[in-house]
């Protein structure tokens, strides 16, 4: 936004306590001419003698009051201007960090030393902005690359088997149209659940009264013939915990931990456990599968996108897309909630999602 040019701030400073300091000045002289001219008669005979008089204190007092005068309004603009000066460095400091991180480095700290005031706070504020700036930069920085990585996997595959069926006009068809349909398929999976993140990373969603618990019977209705088929005891318990937020969203949250659950639960004869309560003013959802023990470095990573770990062994019927968790963190975190991922001492992973707890509607 273009603006005229003005005054800056530390000439307005300046101005003002050299106005404030003339004005106190010439009241203060108005009251000491006003009392010493109330008390002192009007006597034109003793111009000559030494008696004092109005005549007499104007001509000696007024030359001294306006020296006066002048000495506080020098006084007063070269003070205001160091003490502006010296008030302002903080704010100038604050802009040279603004400019900075407006030319793309976010990596420049204020770090202002000295006891709490206004602009120590709005500085503190700053590098605060700039740090969680920085960090979901780096975030989306790594997860576009990591998006065109695995963009780039299904596309080159699909290419590979055409020029291998260009070169082969004796390569059997059928083959070649089941192979392109399960990387296509790999492919929209993929670009769906982008989306899905996106928009759940926006939080541009309409809210309703959702209950957990029905969505755990859903999710686990759904993943029941996956689970069967991997011998896996899938148990839904608890009661209702009704919270705010868009059904969908929600729906694909838990669908993605049960499932999640389920995939890694290995060895076969496993079981997952999703319990949902109200508790403390929250909604509880919590899915709870057996497995293999997780190294305690994996953990933290795995809400990360593309971040599938190298001990979280599946078949290859359920490849995924590496976004599983990923979405469930973006969903819960877009409906003001928290997610909490715990290893089991015995192997296996405890998942607790805590979302706000819907107000009961007044009739």
């Amino acid at each position: 936004m273009r603006r005229a040019p003005g005054l800056s701030v530390r000439l307005k400073l300046t101005l003002s306590y050299a106005g404030f300091l003339a004005v106190a000045g010439a009241l203060l002289l108005a009251v000491v001419w006003a009392y010493l001219l109330r008390y002192v008669p009007d006597n034109s005979q003793g111009l000559l003698g030494i008696s004092p008089n109005r005549y007499l204190l104007v001509h000696t007092f007024a030359p001294a009051a306006a020296a006066a005068m002048g000495f506080l309004l020098v006084f007063g603009l070269v003070g205001g201007w160091i003490l502006a000066g010296r008030m302002l460095a903080p704010l100038t400091r604050i802009t040279a960090a603004a400019r900075t991180a407006g030319t793309g480095s976010l990596s420049h700290r204020i770090r202002m030393e000295g006891r709490r005031d206004e602009l120590r706070e709005l500085a503190d504020t700053f590098d605060m902005m700039l740090e969680q700036l920085e960090a979901h930069v780096a975030e989306q920085q790594r997860f576009a690359a990591n998006a065109s990585h695995e963009l780039r996997t299904p596309l080159a595959i699909s290419r590979t088997l055409l020029d291998v069926a260009r070169k082969d006009p004796t390569r059997d068809r059928a083959e070649l149209i089941e192979r392109l349909d399960a990387v296509n398929t790999r492919a929209i999976e993929l670009t769906d659940a982008l989306l899905l993140l996106s928009r759940g990373d926006r939080g541009h969603f309409a809210r309703e009264s959702v209950d957990l618990s029905l969505l755990a019977e859903e999710a686990a209705e759904t993943l029941l013939p996956l689970a069967e088929q991997r011998r896996i005891t899938l148990d839904v318990t608890g009661g209702a915990a009704r919270t705010s937020g868009s059904p969908e969203l929600l729906l694909r949250m838990v669908t993605n931990l049960v499932q999640n659950a389920v995939v890694h639960n290995l060895p076969a004869d496993g079981t997952v456990v999703v319990h949902t309560e109200e508790r403390d003013g929250v909604s509880l959802l919590l899915v709870e599968n057996t497995g293999l023990p997780l190294p305690p470095g994996l953990v933290p990573t795995l809400t990360e996108p593309f971040q599938r770990g190298t001990a979280r062994v599946r078949s290859d019927e359920h490849a995924g897309v590496g976004l599983g968790l990923a979405i469930v963190h973006s969903v819960v975190r877009a409906h003001d909630g928290t997610l909490v991922l715990t290893p089991r001492p015995a192997g296996g992973l405890t998942v607790t999602v805590r979302l706000p707890r819907a107000q009961p509607s007044r009739a």
